[in-house]
């Protein structure tokens, strides 16, 4: 029974079990967020797909063909040049992701709500993300630096 059905569905049963679980806890998320301001959350979701379609795909598309345009515009190994570029990827990627999410205390726009609720201002979050963003990228360099010291110095011995 057990080799049928990872036959048909491709996996172990336990995987079917906790997706279903995770839709089930999804659902119920959806179905509280949907009681307060259905609205808003429908607004929020066409918005965020029309900015991300329409704004951020040929911006950040853009901005990866000018990379790859920088990186190669230097006379080095493809390797190197798809290290360099991943490299500088990831810490944007999680940057901007730290921006998209905390938006509204970087940008000091959270209204009294979040005042209220926790007691502190939100005017330290565009500091504390600047200085995150720079420990990121900071970070990637200093683990490509090693990472190409490590294979040069492999390629020496």
């Amino acid at each position: 029974m057990r080799r049928l059905f990872r036959a048909v569905y491709g996996e172990r049963p336990a995987h079917l079990l906790a997706l279903l679980a995770s839709f089930a806890l999804c659902g119920y998320a959806i179905t509280r967020l949907l009681a307060r301001d259905w609205w808003g959350v429908a607004q929020w979701v066409a918005g965020a797909a029309l900015i991300h379609d329409l704004v951020l795909v040929p911006l950040y598309g853009g901005a990866d063909w000018l990379l790859h345009k920088a990186a190669r515009g230097r006379r080095r190994g493809s390797q190197v040049r798809i290290a360099v570029v991943n490299h500088i990827r990831v810490p944007a990627f999680l940057s901007l992701l730290l921006l998209l999410v905390y938006w509204p205390l970087i940008s000091q726009d959270a209204g009294p709500q979040y005042r209220n609720a926790t007691l502190l201002s939100p005017g330290v979050f565009l500091g504390r993300w600047l200085l995150i963003t720079a420990v990121l990228f900071t970070a990637s360099a200093l683990i490509l630096v090693f990472r190409r010291w490590r294979a040069a110095r492999g390629n020496r011995e």
